[in-house]
């Protein structure tokens, strides 16, 4: 972000600040019974006021899945939609057409049409490394996705490494991208570094997807097994100086949690809305499923 941006935003004050969590549906354990699968998202967005559309990375969903869902959520609420699989250069066997990009964009239109799309999340895999033809490759996301914003994940230390780190974020910055900053365990080369940093002054965003080193490679029936890992009090109280320093250089900050085990995520994103002061009703009146969780230690790495 250049420093003008930084002091634009500092002139209007802090920015807004959202947690929530990636995808919806997972979190089994968090709705209440009796609450119908096509009703859950309305539930959610009582509680929360962002969430990820993470089915959107495995299929190009048809355009009314997204109406129904801008539909029942809050005027305010407002969605992040996970970029398609193909664009993001995870099948291998698909290259990314200009097709895929215009097909995937028209699909969740309806959220751009109710003022509800807050950004398009490009997560990139471990085998999208720091090189030449994959800093392209972020040249033609930005062309191909003009006109909406755009956040960049990286998930290969290449492009976190100390001496490129300027680099990669004065890329994204010249580009328009936002960069994600990422909580999740460091080991081997297929992670993210943790580097604070804000290259689009309008959203800053985070991304936590817990600390279970033992799972973080290995190959899981599910996601919430991959992703088990609760975060303690003490861990989340850490992130809180961070993330109102991400504030005073964006407009926006997302923090979204994809610790998708059992109701995880949905337990920890109310926690870090506590440390924020952003809930002011008393504890007991949470939901009484995710009280039990909130002593637990966290899992094990």
């Amino acid at each position: 972000m250049s420093d003008s941006a930084g002091e634009a935003n500092r002139d209007r004050g802090p920015g807004i600040i959202r947690v929530g969590t990636c995808a919806w549906a997972d979190h089994e354990e968090f709705y209440p019974p009796g609450v119908r699968s096509t009703d859950r998202i309305s539930y959610y967005a009582q509680r929360y006021p962002v969430v990820e559309v993470n089915s959107s990375f495995y299929h190009l969903l048809p355009p009314r899945n997204y109406a129904g869902w801008a539909a029942k959520t809050p005027d305010d609420f407002v969605f992040n939609v996970k970029a398609f699989g193909q664009l993001t250069q995870h099948r291998r066997e698909e290259p990314p057409t200009r097709e895929a990009f215009s097909t995937f964009r028209e699909s969740y239109q309806p959220l751009v049409e109710a003022e509800k799309l807050r950004s398009v999340l490009f997560q990139f895999p471990p085998w999208f490394t720091d090189e030449p033809r994959n800093r392209d490759y972020l040249r033609r996301v930005a062309y191909e996705m003009a006109g909406h914003q755009v956040v960049v994940e990286f998930r290969h230390t290449s492009w976190l490494a100390p001496d490129r780190v300027p680099e990669t974020l004065g890329l994204l910055a010249d580009l328009g991208l936002g960069y994600v900053v990422v909580d999740a365990p460091q080991i081997g080369t297929g992670t993210a570094p943790l580097v604070p940093a804000v290259t689009d002054a309008d959203l800053a965003y985070v991304r936590l997807h817990g600390r279970n080193a033992r799972t973080w490679y290995k190959k899981t029936q599910t996601t919430g097994e991959r992703f088990d890992y609760l975060y303690s009090a003490d861990e989340l109280a850490e992130w809180v100086p961070c993330v109102r320093d991400l504030a005073e250089r964006a407009a926006e900050v997302h923090v979204m949690f994809n610790n998708n085990r059992r109701n995880y995520a949905t337990v920890n994103a109310e926690q870090m809305m506590r440390l924020l002061g952003q809930l002011d009703r008393p504890p007991e009146t949470d939901q009484g499923l995710q009280l039990p969780l909130l002593d637990e230690p966290a899992s094990p790495a």
